[in-house]
């Protein structure tokens, strides 16, 4: 089933955030990019379709399903959302951590079948040998690689990833993020990841959704939307989009004479 949003609205008490977000479909599978500079409606458009704010207008439909008629525990069954922010209880083991996220939607009997789910989940992410360390002594970026384990044992439909690379080291970030789209392939899953690092955007993603002040000013494949000059506007930079020896796409940006 595709993810379709239309004329979607979302405001902070009086205070307009997005404005009119309209997207194509969304497929099945589709690994997709939110790139926009700090403040742009990121982090309120992953609220919104989560159902964390509620929009003042428009429409959230998975399929044929209105996500926004949903109550909270179904909507939580069907999207994921790991936000920049997570809080821990350092008293849980990580195994326990993410068992607990499992049975927030399937019922508090733990059956076998659970147990097998967070062992692979652990094993796909490569944090197995974490499996009975606490929470409490695991380094920034161990904590962050759990959360995104807690949040994609629940089996979603869809996923929304809000800055998972921001606390991991070059080796983590590739690590996450591949093993995140191996996955989601997979099974098939949506997936929207809202990444400050276009080069890691153009890597991992099938598209990309350009955002600033809350109003979308592309939506394309990676190639199509780094390369226009929309993207050093937004970002008050100068950009060129080159490739790589391996042929990846890179981009090149400097802070330029006119920023």
């Amino acid at each position: 089933m595709t993810l379709t949003i239309q004329g979607l609205h979302a405001r902070y008490g009086a205070v307009p955030v997005l404005h009119d977000v309209t997207l194509a479909p969304i497929l099945p599978g589709q690994f997709v990019g939110m790139i926009g500079p700090n403040a742009s409606g990121k982090s309120t458009l992953f609220k919104t379709l989560s159902g964390l704010v509620r929009p003042s207008h428009g429409t959230i439909r998975f399929g044929d399903t209105d996500l926004c008629r949903l109550c909270r525990r179904d909507r939580a069954r069907c999207i994921a959302y790991m936000p920049q922010a997570f809080g821990c209880n350092a008293i849980l083991t990580v195994y326990e951590s993410v068992l607990l996220a499992l049975k927030q939607t399937t019922g508090w009997r733990v059956a076998d079948a659970n147990h097998d789910r967070v062992a692979q989940t652990l094993a796909a992410l490569n944090l197995s040998h974490l499996a009975d360390r606490g929470l409490g002594n695991l380094s920034g970026g161990q904590a962050q690689m759990v959360a995104v384990a807690q949040t994609l044992v629940r089996d979603p439909a869809i996923v929304l990833l809000d800055e998972p690379t921001s606390a991991l080291d070059l080796h983590h970030q590739l690590s996450i993020l591949s093993s995140v789209r191996a996955e989601m392939q997979r099974r098939g899953t949506i997936v929207m990841a809202a990444l400050h690092d276009l080069n890691l955007a153009a890597k991992f993603c099938d598209r990309l959704i350009l955002i600033r002040e809350g109003r979308i000013m592309a939506d394309g494949t990676p190639e199509d939307i780094l390369s226009l000059p929309e993207i050093g506007e937004t970002y008050r930079v100068e950009t060129a989009l080159e490739r790589t020896r391996r042929g990846s796409l890179y981009v090149d940006a400097t802070l330029g004479a006119a920023y």
